[in-house]
């Protein structure tokens, strides 16, 4: 029996093959393959970021509202990588000072 992923909308595992596509029974969702293919998070310099990890900020963030930037080389534990809801931001962590917020792969290094 093949493999096939859940389905992306519902996580059902009765996912079937029509045609080319992918169809779920539960939800009545279509989609390709390669839609549900692992991301892989890196870094600013190119390592591979998991959840849990720690990083440090490679430079000065501005933050709306707040009264001064993320400074440089500060160090985040713990973070948790998501899929980019805006399409830019894929990691949501808890800054000591800021409180939670959400930051770009690009922006940070594997510590």
């Amino acid at each position: 029996m093949e493999n096939l992923p859940n389905c992306p909308q519902c996580n059902s595992e009765y996912v079937y093959h029509d045609g080319s596509m992918l169809v779920c029974p539960e939800c009545g969702f279509e989609f390709q393959p390669e839609d549900v293919a692992e991301r892989v998070y890196k870094d600013a310099n190119g390592n591979v970021l998991n959840d849990g990890d720690t990083v440090v900020v490679i430079q000065d963030l501005k933050v709306k509202g707040a009264s001064g930037p993320i400074k440089k080389g500060t160090k985040v534990k713990n973070i948790k990588l998501i899929e980019p809801e805006d399409g830019v931001h894929d990691i949501s962590c808890k800054i000591p000072g800021f409180g939670s917020m959400l930051l770009k792969t690009s922006v940070v290094k594997k510590a």
